[in-house]
């Protein structure tokens, strides 16, 4: 089931953030029998950002989630949420706080639309006379607006993801956090939830993205962390971190001894593979070395600089695939 996506009106600030962190943990563990599952944990996530929360399936992403929300008591360490410690002031922080996490459970007898009028019915105030509107807003932004009328247990599993971030929607939010929420989506409803995410953040609102879809957090996130084996093995803005692995200039070419060895001449170490030659770049403006080549007589044919991607960048500081058995 796919839809439009609308535009809300900006978040209006309801907490403090605090040294603009909207999320903060120093020393957060969580042991389960003698496993570890999650280890000195000291997360910063700036207030209005994405924040790319990453890991390979085990390694304590949504166990670090439960333990923001208040639903699992750390073993060690604290929580701040928009500059509040958590649980001792979940009640006034956690109306601020949207959420979807292991995925959304409603009443399956019940449409979609009586699922979140009974929900939106629970809420720190009774907000009754807005409540029609604001859950046609969220049915809308999520693209369920034509499947409000069906029963939950019709819903298909990307459906039901909808369903569940549209309850996360329905109170003005300065914190959103999302565990997998493209989760049995077809390619167009992750698009939609890809630019859903970017219309929130650029209200205002600090979207925390709980993913393993490198490609997909690349696409929207401006921060990530990564995650392993239940410690923290790499955090920061997606530049710098990117910033921390080297690009590649790839040149083809006839005349590849001739441009080895003015690579050679600038520094560089290049691999010749028949017409193509690559090196690990260095920073020069490629424009000057592309100039260069040209001003020693090599005939290029073409000239890329490749950066490396998210996937590179996880591989280059933990020196290991993503997908590894944990």
């Amino acid at each position: 089931m796919t839809g439009v996506l609308t535009t809300a009106p900006a978040v209006t600030p309801l907490i403090s953030t605090g040294e603009d962190h909207a999320v903060q943990t120093d020393g957060l563990t969580k042991t389960f029998g003698k496993a570890t599952v999650v280890a000195d944990l000291a997360l910063r996530v700036p207030t209005g950002s994405v924040f790319g929360f990453l890991g390979p399936n085990g390694s304590g992403k949504t166990t670090t989630i439960r333990m923001l929300l208040g639903l699992l008591t750390p073993d060690d360490g604290e929580v701040q949420l928009l500059g509040q410690p958590i649980p001792h002031s979940s009640r006034e922080v956690l109306p601020s706080v949207g959420a979807l996490i292991d995925g959304p459970a409603f009443y399956p007898w019940l449409s979609g639309e009586q699922n979140l009028w009974r929900l939106d019915a629970t809420g720190p105030d009774g907000r009754r006379s807005s409540r029609a509107a604001r859950i046609d807003e969220a049915l809308a932004r999520v693209g369920l607006s034509a499947a409000k009328g069906k029963r939950y247990k019709a819903y298909s599993l990307g459906m039901r993801q909808r369903l569940g971030l549209a309850n996360a929607l329905l109170r003005p939010r300065q914190l959103l956090i999302l565990d997998e929420p493209t989760n049995g989506m077809d390619p167009q409803g992750t698009r939609e939830i890809r630019h859903l995410i970017r219309e929130l953040a650029a209200d205002g609102t600090t979207v925390f993205l709980s993913s393993h879809l490198l490609a997909e957090v690349e696409q929207v996130c401006t921060h990530v962390a990564v995650m392993r084996a239940g410690r923290l093995v790499a955090q920061g803005a997606l530049g710098e971190l990117r910033a921390a692995t080297t690009s590649v200039v790839r040149i083809d070419t006839d005349d590849a001894t001739l441009a080895d060895g003015v690579l050679r001449a600038r520094g560089l170490m290049p691999v010749l593979d028949g017409t193509r030659l690559t090196a690990t770049f260095d920073g020069t403006r490629p424009e000057d070395l592309c100039r260069a080549l040209v001003d020693h007589g090599v005939g290029v044919r073409g000239f890329a600089i490749e950066r490396p991607s998210l996937e590179d960048t996880f591989v280059a500081l933990t020196g290991e695939g993503f997908d590894v058995a944990q």
